[in-house]
């Protein structure tokens, strides 16, 4: 498999959840909002709406409501990591941004028929994204474009996303936009910033595009 795409795949399937938060922010000042990430909100609306979304997914391919009942308990955290998930997206804009680097729709096309000859089709591979990471069909596009921008805000950076020093690298980039952008987070879902392992985020919260990058440390020898 080639370099780009190994690094891809690992983007999407390595995920742990975030060491407890060393600074955080978030205030009742915005009514209605999840969270306020520079002069963009989040409602409560369009997070329930994608919940929502994965919901009706999850009942759609389960066989009967107690295999789906199962399924929602395994996802019990499912409103949160999809927080996560909305809020880093516009911190990822903003650190493309920062960096000068663009993502085509022609790439994030090539990239889901890759994914999808792989999968063995459109249907395969939405459901694997749906079981794995809880991402609904008519979200699939987003999440794979997450998963492109990484690559190349990644490669823009000079930083192997396979390395522990790569991901410093990427998360200090994260964080960087996370901060000039000033991200405020709504109190009842948790608390937004760094963790002590530098990665960026809501505390125990999961993302499919958010490659573990501490694992690589983790199983180096002593």
């Amino acid at each position: 498999m080639h370099r780009r795409r190994r690094t891809a795949l690992v983007l999407s399937a390595a995920i742990a959840a975030a060491a407890p938060l060393l600074t955080a922010c978030g205030s009742d000042a915005h009514p209605g909002a999840a969270a306020v990430v520079g002069s963009e909100r989040i409602t409560v609306a369009q997070l329930e709406n994608r919940v929502n979304d994965v919901r009706t997914a999850q009942r759609a391919a389960s066989g009967d409501d107690a295999q789906y009942q199962r399924l929602v308990a395994q996802t019990g955290t499912l409103t949160r990591n999809t927080l996560n998930g909305m809020v880093l997206e516009k911190v990822l804009d903003r650190a493309l941004e920062d960096a000068g680097v663009t993502v085509t729709r022609k790439e994030v096309q090539q990239y889901r028929s890759d994914l999808e000859h792989e999968a063995g089709g459109s249907e395969a591979l939405e459901a694997a994204w749906l079981q794995q990471y809880s991402v609904a069909p008519e979200h699939l596009e987003e999440s794979l474009r997450s998963d492109v921008e990484v690559q190349k805000l990644a490669g823009a950076l000079g930083a192997d996303m396979n390395s522990p020093e790569g991901g410093t690298v990427f998360w200090k980039a994260m964080a960087d936009a996370s901060e000039k952008l000033g991200v405020d987070l709504n109190p009842r879902y948790g608390s937004w910033g760094v963790a002590q392992d530098g990665r960026l985020g809501l505390a125990d919260s999961k993302t499919p595009w958010v490659r573990e990058v501490t694992k690589a440390t983790q199983q180096q020898p002593t």
